[in-house]
Formats: structure tokens, sequence, C-alpha cells
């Protein structure tokens, strides 16, 4: 991940997962409560005011019953780390489903704080942690937070807010319209200075909206086949379905070997095709589906789609304009320099780039995973 032109000096205590946090005093986003709080309507200005996070004594930790959970495989987002968190009401359990998101009772609020590791003035781009500094102590002054995007689910269904932390790191502050930083990570011997774009309040819909006729918001990561995974809680390492069943978090799912489970893209012992798929599937499927906002481009890119043209094979772009960079084919097998999906995921123009939102760096790694993909696909495009 990168750095950024603030650092700031903190220390940190403990932090938690599925137990409660009970420190005291602090400088930050708390009240006297350790209990979160739900707000029905309204839009609340600060993080702080819903409670999720601690920050005491430069700790970031969690209140009472609020969950971290990990995914196989996450959106691509400029290389930020990213925090999950899962807070339900009292005695309420979100519903399992084999293939859809989890039906989550009114009341839910999921978190996502997105941060980078720092080090020698610089945002790093290094390996995920995000687990290991929740049971060893989440470490301000080894952090840089960006933003937390919160969904709640309120009666007339989920909002999306996104909240931009402070310099101090002490709270996050409401910005329905959006914000841009002008961030520099660093890599190896070099570094490089990119624009960090935190989205507005519409493009947060834009992309949780999944649905192109409802058009209503909802979570895209809490599905099966993503959460079933181990994640190390602070008393040791549990696949989440079982540890959200056992919380009562989830009621109906069966046991983790029965249900589905997506593939980590970066994990080499798993084929490169579930690999391909599960990267494509998070990263892309929240409009290319069946009824998504990309509907009618006729790219289907969900892990279990047909391997057909609606994969991209050999595919005609349907209204692409310049995103096609003069090649004819979603995917022409064997050659990915002549593929439109390798030209649009390189890509860092905004009328190109494909996700359309979310990132202002190209995934080194991801196009390659899927530069790799298309390369061993048989056949030709005649």
């Amino acid at each position: 991940m990168f750095a950024r032109v603030r650092l700031v000096s903190a220390a940190i205590g403990a932090a938690l997962l599925l137990a409660s946090c009970s420190q005291s005093g602090g400088d930050a986003v708390q009240t006297a409560s350790s209990e979160p709080v739900f707000h029905a309507e309204g839009n609340p200005e600060r993080l702080s005011d819903w409670n999720l996070l601690r920050v005491s004594d430069g700790a970031l930790s969690l209140n009472d019953r609020v969950t971290a959970y990990d995914l196989n495989s996450s959106l691509f987002t400029d290389y930020a780390h990213k925090l999950r968190t899962v807070w339900l009401p009292e005695g309420q359990s979100a519903n399992y489903a084999a293939r859809e998101t989890f039906d989550f009772p009114v009341g839910t609020v999921i978190s996502k704080t997105f941060y980078y590791p720092v080090g020698d003035g610089d945002l790093l781009k290094e390996d995920d942690r995000t687990a290991e500094r929740l049971k060893d102590g989440f470490v301000l002054s080894d952090v840089q937070l960006i933003e937390t995007r919160l969904l709640i689910h309120r009666e007339e269904g989920w909002v999306a807010l996104p909240y931009v932390w402070n310099e101090e790191q002490t709270d996050a502050v409401l910005k329905r319209t959006g914000d841009a930083q002008r961030l520099r990570m660093a890599s190896g011997d070099s570094a490089q200075d990119f624009n960090y774009i935190v989205p507005n309040a519409n493009q947060c819909a834009g992309c949780h909206a999944t649905n192109a006729t409802t058009k209503k918001i909802e979570p895209i990561g809490p599905k099966a086949r993503h959460l079933n995974k181990a994640f190390a809680y602070r008393d040791g390492a549990q696949n989440q379905l079982a540890a959200w069943t056992t919380a009562g978090l989830l009621s109906g799912a069966p046991d983790a070997g029965e249900a589905p489970r997506a593939a980590v893209w970066s994990d080499g012992s798993a084929s490169l095709d579930e690999r391909a798929r599960a990267y494509l599937d998070i990263n892309c499927a929240h409009c290319h589906n069946r009824v998504g906002p990309a509907d009618t481009s006729g790219l289907l890119l969900e892990h279990d789609a047909p391997v057909a043209q609606s994969l991209g094979l050999c595919k005609l772009p349907i209204a692409a304009g310049k995103g096609t960079g003069g090649r004819l084919y979603g995917i022409v097998p064997g050659k990915p320099d002549e593929s439109i999906f390798h030209f649009r995921m390189e890509s860092t123009d905004p009328s190109i780039m494909m996700p359309e939102l979310g990132r202002s760096l190209a995934h080194t790694e991801g196009v390659a995973l899927i530069d790799q993909w298309i390369s061993e696909m048989p056949g030709a495009c005649s």
C-alpha cells in the first residue's frame, strides 16, 4: 500500500473481535457507552455518533458486539487495506442464503474502514494484516486511516454513508459529496503519487444497487462464498460461518464444508480458473450480473456464469466506445494483449477503466492474473 503526507503519532491498546471493548477515557470515537447506536433516520455528522469503533490511548478497537470479518477475495481499492465489521440488533440474526447476500434484519450496520500501513513517511504496499492488527493491537501510529463507509439497514432499506477520518485519527466526518486525497505509496525502492477518491453517496449506491430494476442498495461482500473462510479471532482462528452462527449473528447456515466457497484470488494452490473467476466475481459482478446495472452489455461475470460468449469469450462489445482500445473482443483466447479485458483493467483513464469506480491505480497483480487466465484459454476467435 502507499503512504500519505501526514503521519500520526499514537500508541495502541487492544482490539476485540467478537468480545466487547471496555476501555474508558481516551480521546476519540466513543461515547459513555460501549454499545453501538443505531440511527433509524437522519445522517449523523460523525462516525463516533454510531459508536461502532473506539479510539483510546492511540488504539483502534471495536465496541460491544461489533464483529470483524474478512472475505476470501476482496474488491481492489488502490491497495487499501480494509477493516470490515458488522453489528446487529441484540437478539436478532441474519438469515443464511447459499448464493445471495444474507438477509440482515433492520437495525444492522455494516462498516468498512480503508487504511494503509505507514513507514518512513510513505504509505506502504504490503500484504494485508488486518486480522493480525486487531488481534495484537491496532496501532494507529502504524497506519493511516482514510475513510469508513457505512451501510445502514433502515425500515426503508439500506442507506450508504461515507465518513472521512480527520488528521488526528480521532474521528471521521460525513462526506456525502465524497472526497479526494493526494497520497504517496512506496513499494521496494520506488514510490508513486496518486489520487485516492472517496465516493460520494450516489456513487456508493451506484455499486451497491446490484439490481437494475429494483435499484435497491444491498451489501455485496456478506455472501456465503465470500465469508466461508477462517478468521483469526482473539481466541483463535475459526470459520466465519461457524463463528457467526455460534455468536447468534447468523441462522440457517450449513456446515462450512457444505457451503459454497470462493477461491482466494492470490492463492496459488487454487486452480487458475477458480482464482480468476473469484477475482471477476468480487470486482465486476456487482454490475455485470443477470439483473445488474450492466446487464445490457451481455457480459456476465458472476462466479457461476456460464463459460460462453457472455463471459467475454470472442464477444463483441455492445457500447464500449474508446473502451475497446481498438480491440475486437472482450477475451481473445491465448491473447490477453488483444483482449478488451486487459485494456480496460490496465487503464487508469476514467472513461476507459474497469471497474469504473473505486480506483485510481491499476491492480498490477490482478491484471497479471487475468492475463494468465486468458493466455491459457484454448481456442481462437474467427
